[in-house]
């Protein structure tokens, strides 16, 4: 139906006539005709917009809704769809970052409207609303033909289409250190039921240790997360040279602080489209947001994630130098505990030991 028709279909019930009637006669959908109305009472006749609300609730250029649109599917193919109420609030998070206006009813729940989310999904016709399968531990979570034939499918192709030399496939990963070491063997009398070693303490302090290596044995200077709600610069006294910390309660991993790592990796590793970079990662949620997104793909970073529950076997760091790694931090504490009768060792000695 044109505008005029629709605009003489409020006049009608603004007059005389109900809304059953005149939406059945003229068949307009009576919310449509509700809508209208309301905007005439409120606006007058000459100033409501005679367009189908999916357009009404216009917020973003075509632009960045194209780039939301693509960040959705990036996402469900990183095993991490966003279901509608994450999709809402990614939109209010992603205006709010590009400094974009938004209604009011936006605001205080700090998400977009559901008529946003309806008008976005029929403007971009190749999304939709899917329930995924489910993840059991027998399936595609796991480790298996399928999973793992997939990974390397992706790598191949990435490979293919960049070229990359050696030195510049990264692959980055989280590992855990306490404050309560594994104590090494040690020599005692042939027989005895029970060797004692003295430790730190009974129950350890988390600090997270955020490392990445490439393909020839370079490494980035590890991030190091305190379990803190500041970071201070003497908790990272004496670690590696160019080592840099962030503190968190949990003392895990957030994505705010990957996306601090990652323009340090970009620092180190010399990133750029001209001469990118493949950052090869497993896809914990705080590895996948819409900055780390777009600060790796303004950068030349281009991301490659393992499939859910295959690190243990698919991860280099963790097959291959977190194990040694442990080791030795375990002996440098075993040393430190030596040398230091009587104290504990806190998170403020775990980077020295490091």
């Amino acid at each position: 139906m044109d505008k005029q028709h629709q605009r003489q279909a409020v006049l009608d019930i603004l007059g005389v006539k109900s809304q059953r009637s005149t939406a059945k006669e003229l068949g307009i959908p009576r919310s449509t005709l509700q809508r209208y109305i309301n905007e005439a009472k409120q606006k007058g006749i000459d100033a409501i917009k005679l367009v189908p609300n999916y357009d009404n609730a216009r917020v973003f250029t075509d632009g960045k809704e194209n780039d939301l649109s693509e960040y959705l599917r990036i996402s469900s193919r990183m095993h991490h769809g966003l279901t509608t109420v994450a999709t809402r609030e990614l939109a209010y998070q992603y205006a709010k970052k590009n400094n974009i206006a938004i209604p009011k009813s936006w605001e205080e729940p700090e998400i977009a409207g559901r008529d946003w989310l309806r008008g976005f999904m029929t403007r971009h016709q190749e999304l939709s609303v899917r329930a995924p399968e489910a993840t059991s531990i027998g399936r595609s979570t796991c480790f298996n033909k399928v999973t793992v034939r997939k990974f390397f499918d992706n790598l191949e192709s990435v490979m293919e289409r960049y070229k990359f030399e050696p030195c510049q496939i990264y692959n980055v990963d989280e590992t855990a250190l306490m404050t309560v070491q594994k104590p090494p063997k040690v020599i005692a009398a042939r027989g005895e039921k029970q060797v004692g070693q003295i430790t730190s303490a009974e129950r350890g302090v988390l600090i997270t240790m955020c490392g990445s290596v490439n393909a020839v044995g370079n490494t980035i200077p590890p991030l190091m997360i305190f379990p803190r709600v500041h970071f201070r610069n003497h908790m990272i006294i004496g670690a590696p040279v160019g080592t840099i910390g962030a503190a968190n309660p949990s003392g895990w991993m957030t994505t705010e602080i990957f996306e601090t790592w990652l323009e340090h990796f970009i620092d180190h590793s010399h990133s750029t489209i001209d001469k990118p970079t493949l950052l090869i990662m497993d896809n914990h949620k705080s590895h996948v947001s819409i900055r780390t997104i777009d600060k790796a793909k303004e950068n030349g970073v281009v991301l490659l994630t393992f499939p859910p529950h295959t690190s243990h076997k698919l991860q280099p760091l963790d097959r291959t130098v977190y194990g040694p790694l442990k080791k030795y931090f375990n002996t440098a504490c075993n040393a430190w505990q030596l040398t230091n009768p009587g104290k504990p060792i806190t998170i403020y000695e775990v980077a020295q030991c490091f």
